[in-house]
């Protein structure tokens, strides 16, 4: 049954399968894992990989969806992200075009052979470079995207640091992709190591692994890379079969696509339940990446997560919640120290001020066509969240946080201090308590 609800639930479920690269509510999930059970999984690269492998319909390649013993349409889902560990040796990335007859209105989502017309053409690898991915019905080299300034990287083995690779060794590691991406075995992607770009070699990389998806099943079926605001506004009267409406993106996304780079090991994050049993699924995981993702891509990997899972019932917005590391967060949105207090008390004995109020961090997403739309989505959830004003939810992350852009264009946080109060009323209280020790 799609809803997993016919067999019993297990305290861990080991996930490694991956779906077409679309959420779809009526395919079967796995599990069930129960309320607080481990979910544990060997993530495919996302981005470059499937954008080049024209079967995969939605731009990333994401696990399958594990249905949750005891979520429910409108609770959430509390994510403690327990490990990521990048498997990959090596990867490939760069800035994108996307070159012209290559797909049917969205490259992402609907690519096509230009020869054939075939669209979700089968393809294989013949040689290296950007010409290598060939349709198998009638061998024409399929690209509906091109790496227009690229770079090849390897790590080390701690997987501390990267190096980018100068052409030879670019073109020795294409040859042998799937081997150095570690692409899992029931990955159907082509890795992008084959395409071997070389166009900045010699630049040593900070790693810092993170999930760019991590979140729950949309309520209807979506293109895995569009399960968000912004991306998810290419399918708004798109000329392929996953076109949907305005109003059906905002009713069913939930927001898992955000490559935020805070969503790393150690971090908990809030999901929105919008199917029964939610459906937790990840992929896209990164190596490194800075604040927007500004090139469009980063470096996609294979790699390891353990997550554990907890129920949160009566959930009140429809979009994620991140309770990020300290290290993470706005200088401003950090706890108060002890220090900071004792400061904090004498002026409120001098000016008789009777109590402060308990504050701890907190960061809602926002998504939207643009940053600036992202900005009042996130706001305006805020506010909802939390029963407050959108113009107290403004002067707060003013005052004690920060705008934080996940991705361009259109994925944001708002990260500031929140009342405690607040948080326990809707049960994310002891998230907060537990994240930072309060």
């Amino acid at each position: 049954m799609p809803d997993g609800s016919n067999t019993p639930s297990r305290r861990s479920v080991v996930v490694s399968e991956f779906t077409n690269s679309v959420l779809d509510p009526k395919e079967p999930m796995l599990g069930p894992v129960e309320n607080g059970g481990t979910i544990i999984a060997n993530t495919a690269p996302g981005c470059w990989g499937p954008m080049i492998t024209p079967r995969l319909r939605g731009g990333h390649e994401v696990t399958k969806p594990v249905f949750v013993e005891g979520a429910e349409v409108g609770d959430g889902v509390a994510i403690r992200i327990r490990d990521i560990t990048v498997t990959s040796i090596a990867t490939a990335s760069g800035h994108d075009s996307s070159p012209e007859g290559f797909c049917v209105g969205d490259p992402y989502v609907a690519a096509r052979c230009p020869v054939c017309d075939t669209v979700w053409p089968e393809t294989h690898v013949e040689g290296i470079g950007q010409d290598a991915v060939k349709c198998d019905v009638c061998g024409n080299a399929v690209k509906p995207f091109e790496i227009v300034h690229g770079y090849t990287v390897t790590f080390d083995e701690t997987r501390a640091v990267g190096l980018t690779l100068p052409k030879t060794a670019a073109e020795t590691i294409a040859k042998e992709a799937d081997h150095y991406s570690a692409l899992p075995d029931q990955s159907r992607q082509h890795s992008i190591l084959t395409f071997a770009p070389s166009d900045m070699p010699g630049t040593l990389i900070r790693m810092r692994p993170f999930m760019g998806q991590l979140g729950t099943c949309p309520s209807m079926a979506m293109p895995d890379s569009h399960n968000a605001g912004d991306f998810g506004a290419f399918l708004v009267g798109a000329p392929h079969a996953y076109a949907i409406t305005a109003e059906q993106l905002a009713e069913h996304k939930t927001d898992g696509h955000m490559d935020i780079d805070a969503v790393r090991a150690g971090a908990i994050i809030v999901a929105p339940v919008k199917v029964p049993g939610a459906g937790i699924y990840m992929g896209d995981m990164h190596a490194g990446q800075g604040d927007g993702e500004i090139a469009g891509h980063t470096m996609d990997v294979a790699g390891s997560v353990t997550l554990q899972v907890e129920v949160v019932k009566n959930y009140p917005i429809d979009g994620p919640v991140l309770f990020p590391l300290v290290e993470d967060l706005p200088p401003l949105a950090r706890p108060f120290t002890e220090a900071e207090k004792a400061k904090g008390q004498r002026l409120a004995a001098k000016w008789g001020v009777k109590e402060i109020e308990s504050l701890a961090p907190i960061s809602v997403i926002g998504t939207a066509a643009n940053l600036n739309a992202a900005i009042e989505n996130g706001l305006a959830r805020a506010a909802k969240l939390l029963g407050m004003t959108v113009a107290e939810v403004r002067n707060r992350a003013t005052v004690n946080g920060a705008i934080e852009i996940g991705r361009a264009p259109g994925v944001i946080q708002v990260t500031f201090l929140a009342p405690l109060a607040r948080l326990d009323a809707v049960g994310l209280g002891d998230y907060a308590r537990e994240q930072y020790g309060l």
